[in-house]
């Protein structure tokens, strides 16, 4: 099959034939149809995030059609529309038992613990318990700028922080994940502030719904935001994973706020100094997400089928997949815009 494969760590990506996957009585054979282009894969790239192994063919934001199905497989058939859940579980362990596939104590994630999206076809085990249905209203470009940037500005803002109506969400970086999150609590009734230090990133977010920018090259953000709403947000946002956002988030909350960490560190900033005083007297609560498990996923792909939640407003690029590794690329410097999707082989 042809596949995008990382050779080595921060070289380009080379596009060529590589073997096709199999699978045991468990697993299914995707035909991958679109794959997002995430920073999770920059990560990786760069070394962050480790791989099985190299060679190896990344991608966790695919989904497609089931080409072959283990003939232990129930739930699903040849055939059958899927998109595939960035974390995975095997099923049995407490958590998964539990719902949380995301934090499994053997957890299996697509592009990281074995082959991906960029390949013309992938094997997911487990089958049963990895994939989701996505409905035919749902577009193959939208289930896949679903990827890891939606989904998991999803969970995070609707089951972590429990974001409500009228409360006031500050949103800091707006790449995937942040661009995500402002357009999900826009559209649970909250008021999003979107900020970053691009302008172009900031008129963006006002088009998924923000109500109000800051560009924190230019002011203030904690101050901006604690004026802006009286007292500081309900709910911040780190959507980049880097001390500076990080405290900033965390500054720009009133008392009794709920601070939700989505960004991933790099390997130079894996330690940010918190300020525990100021967490301690006003009460504030820090959340951590990963991800979103599989059974969540069927609630939020029904607001999508709907019309309530659109992730293809995100999509700004459609690449083929010899372009895949120079958008990685791009990310080191922070120069992409929105999501972008592998759609032509």
């Amino acid at each position: 099959m042809k596949a995008a494969v990382m050779e080595g760590l921060k070289k380009p990506l080379v596009v060529r034939d590589v073997p096709d996957p199999v699978i045991d009585a468990n697993g299914a054979v995707i035909r991958v149809e679109a794959n997002g282009v995430c920073r999770s894969d920059w990560h990786a790239w760069v070394g962050d995030i480790e791989v099985a192994s190299l060679p190896f063919v990344l991608g966790h934001e695919f989904v497609g059609v089931i080409e072959e199905a283990g003939k232990d497989v129930k739930r699903f058939k040849k055939g059958d529309r899927v998109i595939i859940p960035f974390s995975q579980g095997d099923g049995t362990c407490p958590e998964c038992l539990a719902g949380h596939h995301n934090i499994c104590d053997n957890s299996m994630m697509p592009g990281f613990h074995y082959w991906g999206g960029y390949g013309r076809y992938a094997a997911i085990p487990n089958a049963d318990v990895n994939l989701v249905e996505l409905p035919e209203e749902v577009s193959f470009e939208a289930g896949a700028s679903i990827g890891c940037r939606f989904m998991t500005a999803y969970y995070g803002l609707v089951e972590q922080a429990k974001v409500r109506p009228g409360e006031w969400v500050a949103v800091h970086g707006c790449g995937g994940v942040g661009l995500s999150a402002i357009h999900i609590a826009s559209a649970a009734g909250a008021i999003p502030i979107a900020v970053d230090i691009m302008p172009e990133k900031l008129e963006f977010a006002k088009k998924l719904g923000a109500a109000y920018v800051v560009n924190s090259r230019e002011q203030n953000a904690p101050k901006a935001i604690k004026e802006l709403t009286k007292g500081g947000a309900h709910v911040s946002v780190d959507a980049l994973g880097i001390s500076d956002t990080i405290l900033n988030a965390l500054l720009s909350l009133r008392k009794r706020g709920r601070h939700l960490q989505l960004g991933i560190a790099s390997s130079e900033n894996k330690m940010t100094a918190l300020p525990t005083d100021y967490i301690v007297f006003k009460q504030i609560q820090f959340l951590g997400s990963l991800g979103m498990p599989a059974p969540y996923y069927p609630t939020m792909l029904q607001l999508v089928a709907t019309g309530k939640l659109n992730p293809g407003l995100l999509v700004t690029k459609r690449i083929s997949i010899e372009e895949a590794g120079k958008e990685i690329e791009a990310m080191t410097e922070f120069q992409t815009l929105g999501a972008s999707i592998v759609t032509k082989w």
